[in-house]
């Protein structure tokens, strides 16, 4: 046994001999440090005043609207539409590939909570939701509706915007 501890600590004290320090000594050269940068020849600067901007408002002109897609009427749409329920509608849907659309059962004024994760436009305002026949009416925290939509397949939905802007559920 006795031998052991003594190889135990001869690799120790030989590991250790070994090592050196490493670190960076401040105090050998601490006031030289490195030399100053020369100054960059800089042109002159010039003054005056600016022309008036072009145009009658600072404010670029507003997006002409859509005008309701033909054919998309909600009576039309609604004689082709799937019957649904709002226990069906709960949870997460993609909004046109690009957003994410999150509905509950939490009541909120007539409606459901309801609400938008990416989206652009008018579903940014989306606070409520509800089943209205074979619809689902999708509102803001107003109670104003932005839009509806329909069930054309298991878990895919089609519609469009107070605006016209088309509308496309789907998980």
């Amino acid at each position: 046994m006795q031998l052991r501890y003594a190889m135990t600590g001869l690799v120790v004290v030989l590991s250790l001999a070994g090592c050196q320090r490493t670190a960076y000594d401040y105090s050998s050269n601490a006031s030289a440090g490195p030399a100053p940068l020369t100054a960059q020849p800089v042109p002159s600067v010039q003054g005056g005043q600016l022309p008036p901007p072009t145009g009658g408002s600072q404010f670029p002109a507003a997006p002409p609207t859509t005008a309701p897609m033909p054919g998309a009427e909600p009576g039309a749409m609604a004689a082709n539409a799937l019957d649904i329920t709002k226990e069906s509608m709960v949870g997460s849907w993609r909004v046109n590939g690009s957003c994410d659309m999150f509905l509950t059962l939490t009541n909120l004024g007539s409606g459901s909570r309801g609400g938008t994760r990416g989206c652009v436009g008018e579903l940014t305002a989306m606070g409520s939701w509800e089943v209205a026949g074979k619809q689902v009416l999708l509102k803001d925290r107003s109670g104003n509706q932005l839009g509806s939509v329909y069930k054309t397949a298991d878990n895919r939905f089609q519609g469009q915007t107070s605006t016209g802007q088309s509308i496309s559920l789907s998980r």
